[in-house]
């Protein structure tokens, strides 16, 4: 699947540190590097053409953010609120994302790299040409999401919820899960691997001998 990569300068100047974000500044073509961004509250920041590296966001909720042609490498937004935000040709790699909740964003040429992304919140998200590969995303929650031309590639993901979502076309057959919560009739089309079969049996309420 093609995942149109983050259109960004190889080379980018230094952006002077950020220690206060106000709702709808825009920040445009450049590096932010080894800083800490705390406490933090405010709708409508803009980022484009940045390249975010050794970046900490805690305790702070930026919803409705713009993110275009982003790179986060090596960034901590672990439990930070990114709700109804739009993320468009991002990288997320060797990223932490514990907990942060990604509620009704939109994401569209977006791919999760290495990233450790447990109990992230997705709820009601749009999903359109994402990949999320070599990841862990366990117990994630993706309830009532849209996945279209999606993909999760050698991913840890188990006990995350899928319930509401339709998974048709979907590959989950290189992850690593026991149980997923999801509903039999979301399954249909979801590709899989024989050793998940055992996963789904209850739903259909078999027993495996």
């Amino acid at each position: 699947m093609k995942i149109d990569a983050p259109k960004i300068p190889a080379e980018l100047p230094e952006l002077p540190p950020i220690f206060t974000l106000c709702s709808k500044d825009e920040y445009h073509l450049g590096a932010l590097s080894d800083l800490t961004i705390e406490e933090q509250d405010a709708s409508k920041v803009s980022f484009e053409k940045v390249h975010f590296k050794n970046v900490t966001i805690t305790t702070s909720t930026l919803t409705m953010m713009e993110i275009t042609d982003v790179i986060f490498e090596s960034c901590d937004l672990s439990n930070i609120n990114l709700t109804d935000a739009f993320i468009h040709r991002t990288l997320f790699m060797n990223c932490k994302l514990m907990g942060t909740d990604f509620t009704g964003t939109r994401f569209q040429n977006v791919r999760f790299q290495r990233c450790i992304g447990d109990y992230a919140n997705f709820r009601q998200a749009k999903f359109k040409q994402v990949v999320f590969e070599e990841s862990s995303f366990k117990q994630a929650d993706y309830w009532q999401s849209t996945m279209l031309k999606t993909a999760f590639d050698e991913c840890h993901i188990d006990q995350a919820v899928f319930s509401g979502t339709k998974l048709d076309r979907v590959d989950l057959s290189s992850c690593e899960f026991s149980s997923l919560a999801v509903e039999i009739e979301d399954l249909r089309g979801c590709i899989i691997a024989p050793k998940h079969a055992s996963s789904f049996a209850g739903l259909l309420g078999l027993v495996i001998k």
